[in-house]
């Protein structure tokens, strides 16, 4: 399955990815970015919130960080000035990368267990299946804002995973 190795991949290869669409957003207007382009969060700014309070949802489930302050259905307007969501942004995914940089090896086992206000109940899955989904939940909205940028205009960076910078794979050989 996956191991701590793969974690701290994901980490920077969001954070990487991260980088990249606020910087193609932010050739955009506040109007622009706002604008409802048809997505599920209806905008790229809405999106990319949303997208933050997920992250401070999970990370708060592992104690890195206190929960979002409002509920799911609302994380759209998680955070509405776009500076600061820029800074808390910038600030999640450093909190992110030490998380993952923290995880010890064999640290994948287990379960998680937690309230999910999308189930509407208590959860425990195992570890194994909650880490990939929540860097698949990143992808997936970000892919959503890809889309969004590029319709706007925006030329956005690869999000193939083998062009992330080598600096950021540390060494990770799948092999291995």
């Amino acid at each position: 399955m996956i191991d701590n190795r793969f974690v701290q991949m994901m980490a920077r290869y969001n954070g990487w990815q991260n980088r990249a669409a606020y910087a193609a957003a932010d050739t955009l207007t506040d109007a622009e970015r706002r604008l409802d382009r048809g997505a599920f969060f209806t905008s790229i700014h809405a999106t990319l919130s949303h997208l933050l309070w997920a992250d401070r949802i999970w990370l708060s489930r592992f104690d890195r960080c206190p929960p979002p302050d409002c509920p799911g259905k609302e994380s759209g307007g998680f955070v509405a000035d776009w500076d600061d969501l820029k800074a808390q942004r910038t600030a999640m995914d450093t909190l992110i990368v030490a998380w993952a940089d923290a995880m010890a090896p064999g640290a994948v086992a287990g379960n998680l267990d937690w309230y999910s206000g999308a189930a509407g109940r208590n959860v425990s899955a195992p570890l194994g299946i909650v880490l990939p989904h929540i860097f698949n939940h990143q992808t997936h909205h970000r892919g959503q804002v890809h889309a969004m940028l590029t319709a706007a205009g925006c030329r956005t960076e690869d999000t193939d995973l083998f062009l992330m910078p080598p600096a950021d794979w540390l060494g990770f050989d799948p092999r291995s």
